[in-house]
């Protein structure tokens, strides 16, 4: 089996893969157009978010038998298209999911203690104590938005604290001993926090509205380490400035190009970056060193079952 590597991962993605019996081909510099005149030449692929794996490039990957996403999220690929022509479609959420657990929580560690301004203040010469006052974890209602890997494993790091933890999905029966599930509305109206664990879905773009936020009963910090397109960054920037946000820790932005590597600077991005009430992070809570290997283990793994089960 031919596997087509099209971006970097961690070494032993490619050693476990080649212990299996496949051979490696790594191609992470030429276009799409030219990896899809190549493309019959291989039987797999391995991708994190280059590029699109659309309909025009599988139509022309005749002997492709499965797609692994090195990562999560499927949005890059057209899954159920995919799927109808024979196509396995291998992902990782397990991999990083204990990162974004422990980046949502330091990024609301850091809102609730006002270290970005408390940190601005002294860079800037100023030795502002009072005004840096934090609040605590401690007695607090976080709620979670959606509860696969990332939702769970945040919660489990919770667990710590004095706080209660409620968790709302649209698959039932998903809460556990570190979460209680309930509606929207009952989240809405008791949580102090409020943390997204949600797929890129179009029901889940622009999720944070500013009719999300009038519907919260109290004014609530908001944590965001799913994707910049389910929150709509005017209806953010106006509820801090109406005091409904308390504070905002997003590791993601609508501004990100299809890649994750690089993002359009512009005047509302700017908004973001001064307002001492804003933590943001360069999409990377899932980005740790023992993450990259572990979503590469994952990937191996899910090969060796679903392809070399015999061996």
């Amino acid at each position: 089996m031919r596997v087509l590597h099209l971006d970097s991962n961690h070494d032993i993605l490619a050693q476990g893969l080649s212990k299996l019996g496949c051979t490696n081909v790594f191609n992470f510099k030429s276009n799409k157009e030219d990896i899809m005149a190549s493309i019959e030449n291989h039987d797999a692929i391995v991708i994190r978010s280059r590029f699109p794996i659309d309909k025009a490039f599988l139509d022309t990957a005749h002997h492709l038998r499965f797609i692994a996403r090195v990562g999560s999220g499927l949005e890059n690929i057209d899954v159920t298209y995919a799927k109808s022509i024979g196509i396995e479609i291998i992902s990782s959420p397990e991999g990083n999911a204990n990162a974004v657990g422990n980046h949502a929580l330091a990024m609301l560690l850091g809102l609730l203690n006002n270290l970005p301004q408390g940190a601005n203040d002294i860079a800037n010469g100023k030795w502002e104590r009072e005004g840096n006052r934090g609040e605590e974890l401690d007695g607090k209602t976080i709620g979670l938005i959606g509860y696969g890997h990332t939702g769970s494993h945040f919660a489990k790091k919770l667990q710590g604290f004095d706080a209660k933890v409620l968790c709302h999905d649209i698959l039932p029966n998903k809460g556990d001993d570190n979460a209680r599930q309930v509606s929207l509305a009952v989240l809405q109206s008791e949580a102090d926090i409020v943390s997204l664990h949600l797929p890129q879905t179009p029901e889940t773009e622009a999720f944070i509205d500013m009719d999300f936020i009038n519907h919260m009963a109290k004014p609530f910090w908001l944590i965001n380490t799913s994707r910049g397109n389910q929150v709509v960054i005017d209806d953010l920037l106006e509820a801090m400035e109406n005091k409904k946000i308390k504070g905002a820790g997003l590791d993601v932005l609508p501004y990100e190009k299809s890649s994750f590597e690089q993002i359009d600077h512009n005047p509302q991005l700017q908004q973001l970056i001064d307002n001492p009430h804003i933590l943001l992070s360069p999409h990377v809570a899932g980005w740790t060193h023992q993450s990259k290997e572990r979503l590469a283990q994952v990937i191996v793994d899910k090969v060796k079952e679903r392809f070399f089960k015999r061996n």
